[in-house]
């Protein structure tokens, strides 16, 4: 679609139109994300029901291994990003962590009903995702103009979560057919789609390599990374939002008995948050571009407390479960890629992908620590307690990461 420009020497400028659009290589980024993500969420939306009312785990033992499923590989996120940023090569290190994470379904399936295998599995899966989120989000910023980080990630966001919205679905068909305790049979056509996205990936994503040679990057200047101007703080903004996320699972095991709905349906709560994340992650893209990024990132922490406290208020049923979903879609198409795009803005080229790969360890470690927390308290103390403090937590959050993302913006200003 760009063809028309290159025998029209004489035009200076890109129309504005052109300015507007995505680079070809986020488009093949979004979608190896949209194949991934079916084959992800296909996991995803079954396994909550199949730990806790399969399986008969308690909710502390959920909450660790949820926890497990996001934070527990924190080291080789850092390290994906550092590899990506030393080699160049960010394609191939996200290839590894794309191929890796296609390998993990089939672990599910070798694990049987062994909670130790079963958390290799998911531990496995979680290597993959750390290793190619960094490198792949690298990519989107090396592929796109600073002004338009909000666009292009709201795009490749909106790509993925449309693939989100069809895991579940795809995980309700296969169990209609194979059976509705058939769990293997979604872990395996959850690789093979897995497996697709990495030929995608191999065919039809651009490594970024920049004509100048890059400057050297080296251990030193890597652990030195949280020392550049906003690095730090922005890092300690992450961390501190990450801790008031409590996890999808117990969001939608609430719902799911708030909202009397039936087994049979649970897969397709995360349905209805994928769809809404779907409509809205672009719009808020360019909004945030517009308005500023940490606004918009705090508008969907205060939709999140807002999640927290009707699961515990007055409203039930189909009322509650599209208030509920609609407020949850709206809270990930608010932070998830506003927050690489801010962090788009922070980090310095040459240390990308490792910078961003930091982000995302410290709010996957925060996550850890909520997860666990919140499924204590649950059984302790009850879910209405335990949403009532995570509630109270996201309002005081929202407070001091304003203040700290107000430091980070007056410190990258030219």
């Amino acid at each position: 679609m760009y063809l028309s420009t290159v025998s029209r020497p004489e035009v200076t400028e890109v129309p504005n139109r052109l300015k507007r659009r995505v680079s070809g290589n986020v488009i093949a980024l979004g979608a190896v994300s949209l194949i991934t993500d079916i084959s992800s969420e296909m996991v995803t939306a079954v396994l909550p029901l199949y730990l806790v009312v399969g399986l008969g785990m308690s909710p502390l033992a959920y909450g660790a291994i949820d926890g497990l499923y996001t934070g527990a590989t924190a080291l080789l996120r850092l390290v994906g990003g550092y590899v990506a940023d030393r080699t160049r090569r960010h394609k191939t290190v996200a290839g590894v962590g794309y191929g890796l994470a296609a390998v993990a379904k089939l672990g599910l399936i070798a694990a049987g009903n062994s909670l130790a295998g079963i958390g290799a599995a998911i531990t496995a899966d979680r290597a993959g995702k750390g290793l190619r989120t960094g490198p792949r989000d690298a990519l989107i910023t090396l592929s796109t103009p600073e002004d338009q980080l909000g666009r292009a990630f709201g795009v490749h966001r909106s790509m993925d979560a449309l693939g989100a919205f069809i895991g579940p679905l795809a995980a309700v068909g296969v169990l209609m057919w194979a059976g509705s305790q058939e769990f293997d049979a979604v872990f395996f056509i959850s690789f093979l789609v897995a497996a697709f996205g990495v030929v995608v990936l191999v065919l039809f994503v651009r490594d970024h390599r920049e004509k100048a040679k890059p400057k050297a990057v080296d251990i030193r200047a890597a652990l030195g990374l949280v020392r550049h101007k906003g690095v730090g703080a922005l890092l300690l903004a992450a961390s501190l939002l990450g801790l008031v996320v409590v996890g999808d699972g117990f969001v939608y095991l609430l719902l799911q008995k708030r909202g009397d709905l039936s087994m049979g349906w649970f897969p397709l709560l995360a349905v209805g948050t994928s769809l809404v994340y779907l409509l809205l992650a672009t719009p808020l893209g360019v909004l945030a571009d517009k308005i500023g990024r940490a606004k918009v990132m705090l508008g969907g922490y205060s939709a999140l407390a807002l999640v927290y406290l009707a699961l515990i208020g007055p409203i039930d049923g189909i009322a509650l479960i599209v208030l509920v979903l609609v407020l949850y879609g709206f809270f990930y198409a608010a932070t998830d890629g506003v927050l690489m795009a801010l962090a788009g803005r922070v980090l310095p080229k040459e240390l990308r992908a490792t910078g961003m790969a930091l982000v995302q360890t410290g709010q996957a470690l925060a996550y850890l620590g909520s997860s666990v927390l919140f499924g204590l308290s649950w059984q302790l103390w009850g879910p209405t307690a335990a949403c009532a403090a995570a509630g109270g937590a996201v309002v005081v959050t929202i407070v001091v990461t304003a203040l700290i993302f107000a430091r980070v913006n007056r410190s990258v200003q030219p």
